[in-house]
């Protein structure tokens, strides 16, 4: 396949074993492990096994595939919908609407439940929907050797032993160690990162090797790009690499901040509506009143404290958040994930096509001395036009410059090819002059490594050779224009006497002719961008497995702080409570692996933050699983797009600016409906609770409060189009669930004392009958509620803020209705309403006037100092130093 050479690397020799009993343990570190012995402990041999032993295994060990749990249970699945205490709180409300026969009431609140349900439903195949696109990449079958000849066997069917002949398209169907191979080249990225293609070859490695670096092994979900090669299965199913981090995807997702958030309220008012029902059970049942309609009143009481159109207001709020950021470049695949981009507080990004234009250029090519070398150039664009095995941006970059200056393969013919692997890290290949004459090796690659091939440098013209001092010399020159933002390859070469193929050993006795410098710039925007995410309050995090060098210097060319730099050696050292120290303070996180991307990721969330992580890869897809919102691109792999909650239609900070705005108005307006209608309604039931045993009768009937209630929630639909001040977009919301406690007690209460003034005046100066103080109650809670709702949307003065059209439009109509509902004679009677006397309605009007204005200085007041202080510690978080 490569030129005209082939190579084949030495099958290791065993006497076939019996065909007895697989053992029943799977040996560790099997890459550390001498073939014979491994096929000896797995009871195979270089024949493989034979269909009977193949079936015996099979039938023990279980299939070949991620374990695919049964399917779940519709009922099981719904009812675990049900273990939010708001959702219990709604369905006690709607049963006792239906045991009231409010057949209305209850079919709304019931509605309302199944459609917060079933967004819980589909949240449930998250991670299924994840492993199931794990399991699309891998072969159907694949060619294995069964009684001693090569037979298709589905790949569901593989078991530990087996020997399989893989060639160039396979996907790896299982783990196993290589007993034969020619030119045999792997795609390890979707599992490693790697974006090169690894050569694999037999041999035994330390057991220590990452598995980025172990070359005489294939992993499941891997692609051969080249060759052929003999393998031993040694894993399969779920018990491979790819296995683990199936597994770790098919796990539950871990609660995110706004999950967390909303677990809290919800216990909040759990806790409080217990209180409330117990107290007025017990003072009703002391006064002597009828058990059911003290039980109603009680339990009318806790319905109307929560807000019961939570789960729609959060839906329609985030699907007209979603239908706005898909405008611009944003698609939401979670609606979920739209509060938690709102919410981040620490965006987790490699460096590339982010910070950097993603697009990789030939600076230069330069002699060892750094002097411009269009022979260098010349050598290396002949290197990269007759390479066959590896396609990669490097190689394109080389073309294409080489192009530019006239170059052309005319005039010579590729005799060799030795490929890169991740071991070597180098790309060898061979040429001659078409006429005939001597070979020219040409090598590139990773400096060190190609370096260790050389024993002369280039000078004057002429190969010199090459001492201890001068390769100090050109490893001070390759780490300067490293800390420059240079990414550099090395190239070298000799003359040898024509054969017709060549092998690794003749990577040696090299003569090193110069330095390839490649740069992929910052973008031009992005300084603005990351100054963007920095006034929203959100800090970066680079990950990448880049260079330290490369990425000091990106960061420092951005801005970023290039000194705060942990390595993936430093964090591997690390316990996970040093990490969860030095994590907050480190901007770079350089050189590190999947695995300790995740462990990233979690050391932040450890501190209380809400993490973004944005990737691209299946060696991404944990850290995007444990991030509160996992951001991915349009052209990332399937699995890590379906671990992300956010699409990105092109990887661009700014655009992810924009989603971070838009969630953070999403946030703002559900805030709102929580805080305003918990605390309206604490008041109003706090009031009632306080009033029942001083009246002769109950101040509402139960029905009467649910439709209070009702009516109350219909202008908070429209809070999703409300209008959001800016100072709530230039730093994280979180749920705090202390502050909304405090609010709820803080306008909750000023509400309560306007509620015992109107009680006042109507048992005292009215004289009220019973209908008539409900009727009169009823609207004047009504009332204020809907007024208390443009007050407290907006943190600065009402009159400064206007409010969304919709709101209040919609607000002014529930208004009307309120005034005219107890004169509508068939559904006042339905509700026990009678039609308020003028002189009644004008008192209970200027009540509502002043309650506006006490709110509106209570407000001044609530928000003053928390500001000060919240400010205060965010920009202390921002400014934390670097780890020494």
């Amino acid at each position: 396949m490569k030129g005209t050479r082939h190579r084949t690397r030495s099958r290791v020799t065993a006497p076939t074993s019996p065909e007895a009993s697989a053992t029943s343990s799977d040996p560790e570190a099997f890459w550390s492990r001498d073939a014979a012995a491994l096929l000896a402990e797995l009871d195979s041999g270089i024949q493989g096994l034979s269909s009977d032993e193949a079936a015996r295994r099979l039938k023990s060990e279980g299939f070949n595939a991620l374990d695919e749990e049964p399917e779940a249970q519709v009922v099981r699945l719904a009812l675990g919908q049900f273990k939010s205490p708001l959702v219990l709180i709604l369905v006690f409300g709607g049963a006792v609407s239906a045991f009231l026969r409010d057949w209305l009431e209850a079919a709304i609140i019931l509605a309302v439940v199944l459609g917060s349900c079933g967004l819980g439903f589909l949240q449930e195949y998250r991670a299924s929907k994840a492993v199931a696109q794990l399991r699309s990449r891998l072969a159907l079958t694949v060619n294995a050797l069964r009684d001693g000849a090569r037979r298709v066997v589905p790949t569901r069917e593989l078991v530990r032993g087996d020997v399989l002949m893989l060639s160039a398209g396979n996907l790896v169907p299982a783990d196993g160690i290589v007993l034969e191979t020619r030119d045999f080249l792997v795609t390890e990225a979707s599992l490693t990162g790697e974006s090169f293609p690894v050569e694999k070859q037999p041999g035994v490695l330390p057991p220590g090797t990452p598995i980025a670096g172990r070359t005489n092994a294939v992993y499941l979900g891997t692609s051969v790009r080249s060759g052929t090669a003999t393998v031993l299965v040694v894993r399969t199913g779920e018990h491979t690499a790819f296995g683990a981090v199936a597994q770790r995807l098919r796990a539950a997702p871990p609660e995110t901040e706004f999950t967390r958030g909303v677990q809290e309220f919800g216990i909040l008012l759990v806790r409080v509506m217990v209180v409330m029902v117990l107290f007025v059970l017990i003072v009703n049942q002391w006064m002597g009143r009828p058990w059911i309609e003290s039980m109603l009143f009680a339990v009318a009481l806790a319905v109307g404290l929560s807000p019961e159109l939570l789960p729609a207001i959060v839906s329609v709020t985030l699907s007209a958040g979603a239908r706005r950021m898909a405008d611009r470049g944003v698609l939401v695949r979670h609606l979920e994930a739209i509060e938690n981009l709102g919410s981040m507080d620490f965006l987790c990004t490699d460096k590339t096509g982010t910070l950097t234009e993603g697009v990789m250029t030939l600076e230069a090519a330069t002699a060892p001395d750094g002097t411009a070398s269009p022979e260098v150039l010349r050598l290396a664009f002949m290197n990269a036009a007759f390479e066959t095995g590896i396609d990669n941006p490097l190689d394109a970059a080389l073309v294409a410059a080489g192009a530019k200056a006239g170059l052309s393969k005319a005039g010579l013919r590729k005799i060799d090819e030795i490929p890169y692997d991740f071991l070597r890290r180098r790309l060898t290949i061979v040429l001659a002059p078409e006429a005939g004459g001597a070979h020219v090796i040409v090598t590139k690659g990773a400096f060190a490594q190609v370096l260790a091939t050389c024993t002369r440098v280039a000078r004057g013209g002429a190969c010199v050779p090459l001492d201890d001092e001068e390769r100090e010399r050109l490893d001070a020159w390759f780490r300067e224009q490293g800390s420059r933002g240079f990414r550099l390859l090395a190239l070298a070469t000799r003359e040898v006497e024509p054969r017709s193929s060549y092998a690794h050993d003749d990577e040696a006795e090299m003569c090193f002719a110069g330095f390839l410098l490649f740069l992929d710039p910052p973008k031009a925007t992005v300084l603005r961008t990351l100054e963007t995410l920095a006034a929203y309050g959100v800090g970066i995090k680079v990950v990448t497995g880049d260079n330290r060098y490369v990425a000091a210097h990106v960061a420092k060319s951005v801005g970023l702080d290039a000194q705060a730099m942990l390595t993936g050696e430093q964090i591997g050292a690390m316990k996970d409570e040093a990490l969860w120290h030095h994590a907050q303070k480190t901007v770079l996180f350089v050189e590190v692996d999947p695995q300790q991307k995740e462990r990233i990721v979690r050391a932040l969330q450890h501190h209380g933050h809400a993490v973004g992580y944005l990737g691209d890869g299946i060696n991404d897809a944990p850290a995007l699983h444990a991030a509160d919102v996992g951001i991915s691109v349009d052209g990332a792999v399937d699995v890590a797009r379906d671990s992300a909650g956010v699409v990105l239609l092109r990887p661009d900070l700014d655009v992810l600016c924009q989603g971070v705005q838009e969630g953070r108005r999403t946030f703002a307006n559900t805030l709102k409906y929580v805080s305003i209608t918990t605390s309206a309604n604490f008041g109003n039931m706090v009031s009632m609770a306080l009033a029942a045993p001083l009246l002769p009768f109950l101040p509402l009937a139960a029905k009467q409060v649910l439709l209070n209630n009702f009516l109350s929630d219909l202008p908070s639909i429209a809070i999703s189009s409300d209008r959001v001040d800016e100072d709530r977009l230039a730093s994280a919301q979180h749920w705090d669930v202390h502050d909304l406690r405090r609010y709820m007690l803080v306008f909750g209460l000023t509400s309560s004392l306007f509620d015992l003034l109107t009680f006042w005046l109507l048992l005292k100066v009215f004289h009220a009958s019973e209908p008539l103080f409900q009727t009169s109650w009823f609207v004047v809670s009504l009332l204020t509620e809907l007024a208390v709702l443009l007050v407290l949307r907006t943190h600065r003065p009402a009159w400064k803020s206007r409010p969304g059209t919709v709101l209040w439009t919609t607000t002014l109509l529930v208004a009307a209705v309120a005034l005219a509902l107890p004169f509508i004679h068939p559904v006042a009677s339905l509700f026990g309403l009678v039609p308020l006397p003028p002189g009644l309605l004008g008192a209970m009007l200027i009540v509502v006037l002043a309650y506006v204005a006490a709110t509106e200085f209570a407000k001044r007041r609530f928000y003053a100092l928390p500001r000060r202080r919240t400010r205060k510690r965010r920009s202390k978080r921002l400014r934390a130093p670097a780890p020494s």
